[in-house]
This record gives C-alpha cells, sequence and structure tokens, in this order.
C-alpha cells in the first residue's frame, strides 16, 4: 500500500495580478469545506497549506467527516498547529474510510487573524463560516457561504501498489467553472465516473495560463508541484490555451502566439516524458462570442485553429481528446453548442462538462479503466 492523492485541488495567492475575488481572512472562526474525493481508501491524511501566507497559520482545532463517521486531526500528536509562511502541513494519518466520489467534511478553526488565505477561487463548492470554534458541532446554522475552498490543498489515502492515478492540469475547463456549484459535475467528475481501477485528481485554476503567470503560476513553473509531486501519478491530462489567447485582450494585450503555445506543449510533453508519464492533450476549446470584453478576438481564434490543427496531427502526445469538436457548434466552430454553453460564451454546462469528459478514450487510460 502507499499513500496517494484521494483529492487535491491547486491552489493561488490572494494577491493575483487579475483579483477574481476580494482577499479573505478569518479570525475566531470555524471553516467548513466540502471535499470531493477522487479516490477513496480507509485511512486518510488531510494536506494543508499556507504557501502563498504572509505570516503564521494558527489552527487551534480541525476535524473530517465522512458518511462513515467524524474524527478530530491531530499533527504530531497535538490538536493545535502552526503553519509558517510559505510551508505546508499534512495531519497525522486517522482511521475514517472514504470512498470514490464520497464527500469529506473538513472543519478549522482559526483563533486569531490569519492574514489573507491561500485558496482556490473558483472550485464549484461552497464553503460555510461562523464565529467561534465549531469544528465539532454537527451543523452551522446562521453560517456564511462563500464559493471558495481555503488553506487545504490535499486529501491522501492509502491505495494497493499499481494503482494508476492521473492528474487533470488545466484551467477552468477542469477546475469546473461553469458546472452546478455542489453538483460535482466538473469535466474531471465526469471522467472519473467512467474509471474502475484509478481515478484522476484535479489540478485545475480557473484563468491558469500556460506560458504566464497571472491566476496562479503558469503551467510550465507549476508543473513540479501540481503534477509531478502526485504520489503514484502515471498520467496527466492537460487543457490549456484559452487564457493564454482570451485574457490579454481584457487588458489591451496581443494574445500569445500560436508558436509560443505549440512550443509550451512541446515542453510539458517532453517533462511528462522525462518522468515516465503518459501525457494527453486536449485541443482548445471555443470561445468565441465570450461575453467578457477583449476575449474573443479574430487573431485569438485564429490561433487557437492553428495550435488545435498543430494537437490532432503531432506525435509530441501519447493521445489527444478532441474537446474542440465535442463541444463547438455544427455551423459556428469557435462557438460552444448553444446546449453546452454555461450562458458565458467560453465556459461548459453540465452537459457540456460530461461531452468533454467524454472525448477521453478509455484505451488511452487503460490503467485506470480496463
Amino acid at each position: 500500500m502507499i499513500w496517494t492523492a484521494g483529492f487535491r485541488t491547486a491552489v493561488i495567492s490572494p494577491y493575483e495580478r487579475i483579483q477574481l475575488t476580494e482577499p479573505r481572512g478569518f479570525a475566531d472562526q470555524t471553516v467548513r469545506q466540502v471535499l470531493h474525493m477522487a479516490g477513496g481508501g480507509d485511512r486518510l491524511r488531510v494536506r494543508l497549506t499556507n504557501r502563498y501566507g504572509r505570516t503564521p497559520l494558527t489552527i487551534a482545532a480541525a476535524g473530517a467527516a465522512t458518511e462513515h463517521g467524524q474524527a478530530a486531526l491531530t499533527f504530531d500528536g497535538a490538536e493545535s498547529l502552526v503553519i509558517p509562511p510559505g510551508e505546508e502541513a499534512a495531519s497525522d494519518p486517522i482511521d475514517l474510510p472514504v470512498a470514490p466520489g464520497a464527500d469529506l467534511i473538513l472543519s478549522l478553526y482559526f483563533p486569531e487573524e490569519t492574514g489573507p488565505a491561500t485558496y482556490s477561487h473558483r472550485p464549484m463548492e461552497t464553503a460555510h463560516v461562523v464565529g467561534g470554534d465549531h469544528v465539532a458541532s454537527p451543523a452551522l446554522p446562521g453560517a456564511e457561504r462563500v464559493e471558495a475552498r481555503f488553506y487545504v490543498s490535499g486529501v491522501d489515502v492509502p491505495a494497493p501498489d499499481g494503482t494508476a492515478i492521473a492528474v487533470a492540469f488545466g484551467d477552468s475547463w477542469f477546475e469546473g467553472v461553469g458546472s452546478t456549484t455542489g453538483a460535482n459535475n466538473r469535466s474531471v467528475d465526469f471522467l472519473n465516473r467512467r474509471l474502475t481501477r484509478g481515478w484522476v485528481v484535479n489540478q485545475g485554476i480557473a484563468g491558469n495560463r500556460l506560458l504566464r503567470d497571472e491566476v496562479g503560476e503558469h503551467g510550465l513553473a507549476r508543473f513540479d508541484r501540481d503534477v509531478l509531486s502526485i504520489p503514484g501519478v502515471t498520467h496527466v491530462l492537460v487543457h490549456f490555451g484559452i487564457n493564454d489567447l482570451g485574457l490579454p485582450g481584457m487588458s489591451g494585450e496581443p494574445p500569445a502566439t500560436s508558436d509560443a503555445l505549440i512550443e509550451g506543449f512541446e515542453a510539458l510533453a517532453d517533462r511528462a516524458h522525462q518522468a515516465g508519464l503518459k501525457i494527453l492533450a486536449a485541443t482548445i476549446g471555443p470561445f468565441a462570442g465570450a461575453v467578457h470584453p477583449g476575449i474573443s478576438t479574430p487573431e485569438g481564434l485564429a490561433a487557437r485553429r492553428e495550435v488545435n490543427d498543430w494537437i490532432r496531427t503531432t506525435d509530441a502526445f501519447d493521445a489527444v481528446f478532441d474537446v474542440a469538436r465535442a463541444v463547438e457548434g455544427r455551423e459556428a466552430l469557435d462557438h460552444i453548442h448553444p446546449a453546452l454553453d454555461s450562458g458565458d460564451g467560453m465556459h461548459l454546462n453540465d452537459k457540456g462538462a460530461k461531452a468533454m469528459a467524454d472525448a477521453v478514450n478509455l484505451e488511452d487510460l487503460e490503467d485506470l479503466a480496463l
């Protein structure tokens, strides 16, 4: 048996250049969060992070609950923990079964001012915040609801030797923006429902670029931490490009060129293969008609088509899943099909997320699926 990721969430700094939500901290408050597990096991440990904090983070109490019960978390035998700025920590293992596809409820009590939190800004899940220490309380009446995830980076579970683990590495089309909050209908969730022998952990960051820092460190910079650090990882699925082509237009800058994106994808493929991983690449999804000004430009859409033609024909990857063709309109090929569009022209609804997952050929994930 080895410890591997049953849940992962990629985290970002509250001080990103594009601020999609206001920086948030806590003081004398309990934060309760739902973590939807990709994999399961009879034991678990929780990974907490103060990666982007500027002051020490004090956690005075922590607890986890599943459908099989609840338990207090300890850290080297102690109930409380202080995580220095820039550091991470893991709880002691606890005997608390959790099944693949089930939810783990994590409660954390912060007794003093935390400063702005290291967080995931678009997890498509709701955190509940209430004053005082309510880690052990069965319910949190009157709690504030916040659509974000704070200070947690993962949950580890023991898995049999040889369990295949994949990482979905990319942007909002993996993280799940556009799908129904709390319904676990992200593309990665739908893909996990198709698998029988392993699972995919979700390391998507909404707004993340392949080539440049903006919302989170860019894909090439975070590859080691968010992919290679996962114990037992065998495959990586990548979806990047929309933000490299669309976000620059919001600030009057030109989009990334097709040559630059191709070079970036080749670098990802080389690093995956050097680590012994199989890499599956998605074609870049359509984003014509995006409601946000400046995103959908003729230059960016032309570069998307050029990069997608290369992805479909290159031998740089072990496999390709053609997300673009799976979700684009039949007559307006740069647009998301109306039935699959979340309403903003650049994100998928629940049906679209399922179509994205169905574009993956399970024969390309043979160690996880067959």
